[in-house]
C-alpha cells in the first residue's frame, strides 16, 4: 500500500453516468489514472481525455498541478486540452453564427487555463482571433467573447505583444473612439490597449498615435468603464518618454482630468473599489513624479534668471523699498534682507538651493507662496524678522527643509507600488495641489515654531514635530485642503505632546520593581486574550485578492477557520464579499493537524520567483504561506498590514507558537498599560480582576502607535 500522504480520495463525473469514487495514487502517472477512469465507463482512446476540476475555474489537471488536489475534490473527465483547442478552433471558423457564438463563449472561459492556452496558441489560435477582429464583421456578444479570449490568451505571456499587427491595433483603437460601443467591448478594448502599452515599447508609440487623452477622459463619466480608462491613461503616462510627460500633463490639465475624476469618481455615487483606488494612487504618484526634475535640479548661482527669483522674493517681502545708490550700501541692505528672509547664506542665498533634493523645487514653492498668497508670505517674513534673534523662524531655511520633507512623505520620484491603494482625495481638489499643500504646511511650521518657543538650536526638533503633524493628518485622509487645515489645527504642539505621552505610557514599563512584577503577572492572561481575538478573527475569515498579470480583472478567494479550530476552509469567489461567507461555499479545506509551518515574505513559495523590483516590495511584505502535508502550500497576499498581522499571529497561535508581529507587541503594551492604570488606581489592592479589558476587533478601533490603515 502506498503511504497515506500519496493517496487522494476524489469523485470523478462524466455526463450521463454515475460518478466514480476513486483513490488516486499521486505516485502513479496521470495517464494511467485517466486510462483506468475511462475503462470504468467503457470509453476508448484515453489519450483523448483529461481531468478537470468540476468547480471554480475548472482548470485542467497536469502532472505539474496534480499536487493541488485535495481529499473530497470533485473532478470531471473532459476531452484533452489539445482536442478541445482543435475543436474550438474549427468551430470559431465555421459559417454557422450560432455555432460560432457558442464556440467563442466557451473559448473565452477556457482561455484562462494555461494548459489549454498553450495548446490553442500552438495551433495559431491567436492569429485566428486577431483576423476575426481585423475583419470588422463581428459585433455585440460575438466580438466581446473574441476580445475576452484574446486578452486571456495574451495574458499568459506565451506570445510577445510585439507580434500584434498594426491593423489589429487600429481596429481596437476604433472601438474606443466610436461614440456608441457596447460597454463590454469597450472594457476589453481599453484593457487590451493598456496591456499593449505596458508590455511593448514599440506598441506604446502606435497606441499613443491612435488614442488621445481627450477621448479617454470622455469615457470617465461612464461608471462601468472608468477604471479601464484611468488605467490606460496611467499606462500612457508611465511609459511616455521624459520629454513627453510634461506635455501630457499639460494636456490632462487642459482637459480638466482632475475635476472630472473628482466629480465622477471620488465624489460619485458608488463606493471606490480596490482597483480604482489603486489607479487613483498610481495617477497621484505619476503626477507628483513630474516634480522630480525640479527637485533634482541645482540652482546655478551665475544664472541671472534664477537669481531674479530671489530678488523677487525680497521685493515682495519688503514692498520694493528703494535701494541705496552706493554699491556697498546696496550690498549691505541685501545681506540684511536675506538674513530677514531666513536664508542660511546671507551674502549669496542662491547657494542655499544647490543641494538636491529639494533643489529648485523649494524656490518654486517659495515663489508660489509669495505671489499667490502674498499676505501670508509677508506676514510670515515680517513677523519673524521682528522677533528676538534667538526666536525667529528662518523662512528660507524652513521652506527648503519643508520641501525636502514633503518630497520624502509623498515619495516624489518613486515608482508606484503594486498593490498600494494609498491615494489622497484632497490632491484631486486643486489644480496646484502640491503648491497649495506646501502653503498649508509652511503656515503650520511657523505656528508650531511659535508654540514650541523654538530657537535656532531647536530647528531639527521643530521639523520632527511638523513631520509628525503632517503624517498624522494625512493618515486621516482629509477630503480637501480645507479639511486638512482643520485636521492640522487639531494637531497642535500640545496635542502632539499629549499623544506622545499617551503612546509612551502605553509602552513604558516603569522601572520600579512592583510595577515590573505587576506587568509580569498580567502579561500571560493578556496574551491569551489577544490569542483568542486572533483566532476569532480567523473564524470570521477574510477575503484575499489573487494577484495576476492584469489587476483590472480582480479575482478573489476567501479563507476562514472552523469554529472548532480544526479545519481551514477556503474557496474562490466571483467578487469581494460584503459579509461572512458560509462554510458550505468554501469547497476546499486543510486540517489544522496537517499544517507544518507558516512562512512569510521571501520564504513563501509564491514569492521566490518575484523580482526585487520596487513595485513588488509591498506585495512581498504582505505575503505568507501555510505549508502542510503532503508537501503542499496555501499562499496568501494580505489586503493590508493589519490583516497580515492578524492572520500570521492567528496561525501561529493555532500551531501553539509565539505571536511575534508588531501588532501583537503594540496590543500587548497597550492593553497591559490600560490594565495597569486601572489597577494602580487602588495600590492597596492589586489583585488581578476576573475580566481583563476587551481586545478591539477592527483596525479602526486601535489608537496605538502602529497605524496600518
Amino acid at each position: 500500500m502506498p503511504p497515506h500522504s500519496d493517496i487522494v480520495k476524489v469523485a470523478i463525473e462524466w455526463p450521463g453516468a454515475n460518478a466514480q469514487l476513486i483513490e488516486i495514487d499521486q505516485k502513479k502517472p496521470l495517464s494511467s489514472i485517466i486510462r483506468e477512469v475511462c475503462d470504468g465507463w467503457s470509453l476508448s482512446g484515453s489519450e483523448q481525455f483529461a481531468l478537470r476540476y468540476a468547480d471554480g475555474p475548472q482548470l485542467y489537471i497536469t502532472e505539474q498541478s496534480r499536487s493541488e488536489m485535495k481529499n473530497g475534490t470533485i473532478l470531471r473527465l473532459a476531452i484533452s486540452p489539445a482536442r478541445a483547442a482543435r475543436q474550438l478552433l474549427d468551430r470559431i471558423q465555421s459559417h454557422g453564427i450560432d455555432a460560432r457564438l457558442e464556440a467563442l463563449k466557451e473559448l473565452a472561459k477556457l482561455s484562462a487555463d494555461p494548459t489549454f492556452a498553450t495548446e490553442f496558441i500552438n495551433m495559431e489560435g491567436i492569429g485566428t482571433l486577431a483576423r476575426l477582429v481585423e475583419s470588422g464583421t463581428h459585433f455585440g456578444e460575438m466580438l466581446a467573447f473574441t476580445l475576452t479570449a484574446f486578452l486571456e490568451l495574451m495574458d499568459h505571456g506565451i506570445v510577445s505583444w510585439d507580434l500584434i499587427s498594426l491593423s489589429f491595433i487600429k481596429q481596437i483603437a476604433g472601438y474606443v473612439n466610436q461614440p456608441m460601443v457596447d460597454v463590454s467591448i469597450l472594457q476589453r478594448s481599453l484593457a487590451i490597449l493598456e496591456s499593449m502599452v505596458l508590455n511593448s515599447h514599440s506598441l506604446y508609440h502606435r497606441v499613443a498615435q491612435d488614442i488621445t487623452v481627450g477621448q479617454l477622459i470622455g469615457h470617465l463619466s461612464n461608471q462601468e468603464i472608468q477604471t479601464y480608462a484611468i488605467a490606460l491613461i496611467n499606462a500612457l503616462f508611465l511609459k511616455a518618454p521624459e520629454d513627453r510627460r510634461q506635455e501630457m500633463a499639460s494636456t490632462l490639465a487642459q482637459k480638466h482630468l482632475r475635476s472630472i475624476i473628482l466629480n465622477h469618481v471620488i465624489r460619485g455615487n458608488r463606493p471606490i473599489k480596490a482597483e480604482m483606488a489603486h489607479q487613483l494612487y498610481v495617477l497621484q504618484v505619476l503626477t507628483f513624479n513630474l516634480l522630480e526634475e525640479r527637485m533634482m535640479t541645482k540652482m546655478d548661482p551665475s544664472d541671472q534668471a534664477q537669481r531674479d527669483i530671489i530678488f523677487e522674493l525680497r521685493r515682495i517681502a519688503f514692498d520694493g523699498e528703494n535701494d541705496p545708490s552706493g554699491t556697498e550700501k546696496r550690498k549691505a541692505m541685501y545681506t540684511k534682507d536675506y538674513k530677514m528672509l531666513g536664508f542660511t547664506n546671507h551674502v549669496n542665498p542662491a547657494m542655499d538651493f544647490t543641494q538636491t533634493p529639494p533643489g529648485m523645487l523649494a524656490l518654486d514653492n517659495m515663489l508660489y507662496l509669495a505671489k499667490l498668497h502674498q499676505d501670508t508670505y509677508i506676514r510670515i517674513v515680517l513677523e519673524n524678522s521682528s522677533r528676538e534673534d534667538k526666536h525667529e523662524c528662518p523662512f528660507g531655511r524652513c521652506a527648503i527643509e519643508l520641501t525636502r520633507m514633503l518630497c520624502e512623505i509623498l515619495q516624489v520620484g518613486e515608482l508606484p507600488n503594486e498593490g498600494c491603494n494609498d491615494y489622497h482625495p484632497m490632491f484631486f481638489t486643486h489644480d496646484r495641489a502640491w503648491e497649495e499643500f506646501f502653503c498649508v504646511c509652511i503656515q503650520l511650521l511657523n505656528k508650531t515654531w511659535k508654540e514650541m518657543r523654538a530657537t535656532a538650536e531647536d530647528f531639527n526638533k521643530v521639523m520632527q514635530v511638523v513631520r509628525e503633524q503632517i503624517t498624522r493628518a494625512l493618515a486621516m485622509k482629509p477630503s480637501s485642503l480645507d479639511h486638512l487645515k482643520g485636521k492640522l489645527r487639531g494637531l497642535s504642539y500640545s496635542e502632539i505632546l499629549r499623544l506622545r505621552q499617551s503612546e509612551r505610557m502605553s509602552q513604558d514599563d516603569f522601572q520600579s520593581p512592583p510595577i515590573i512584577e505587576l506587568r509580569e503577572r498580567i502579561q500571560p492572561e493578556i496574551l491569551e486574550l489577544i490569542k483568542q481575538q486572533r483566532l476569532n478573527r480567523l473564524c470570521e475569515g477574510s477575503c484575499f485578492r489573487k494577484l495576476g498579470n492584469r489587476r483590472r480583472q480582480e479575482k478573489f478567494w476567501f479563507c476562514r477557520l472552523s469554529l472548532n479550530h480544526k479545519v481551514l476552509h477556503y474557496g474562490d469567489l466571483d467578487e469581494s464579499p460584503q459579509g461572512e461567507v458560509p462554510l458550505e461555499l468554501l469547497t476546499d479545506k486543510i486540517p489544522v493537524s496537517d499544517i507544518k509551518s507558516v512562512v512569510t515574505g521571501k520564504d513563501c513559495p509564491h514569492m521566490k520567483e518575484k523580482s526585487a523590483l520596487k513595485q513588488n516590495k509591498e506585495v512581498l511584505e504582505l505575503a505568507f504561506s501555510v505549508l502542510h502535508d503532503p508537501d503542499e502550500n496555501l499562499n496568501f497576499v494580505a489586503p493590508n498590514k493589519y490583516e497580515y498581522c492578524v492572520w500570521t499571529d492567528g496561525l501561529c497561535a493555532l500551531l501553539g507558537r509565539e505571536m511575534g508581529s508588531d501588532l501583537t507587541r503594540s496590543d500587548l503594551d497597550t492593553l497591559i498599560s490600560m490594565e495597569m492604570k486601572l489597577r494602580l488606581l487602588d495600590l492597596e489592592n492589586i489583585a488581578i480582576p476576573e475580566t481583563p479589558p476587551p481586545v478591539p476587533k477592527e483596525p479602526s478601533t486601535y489608537n496605538f502607535t502602529y497605524n496600518y490603515g
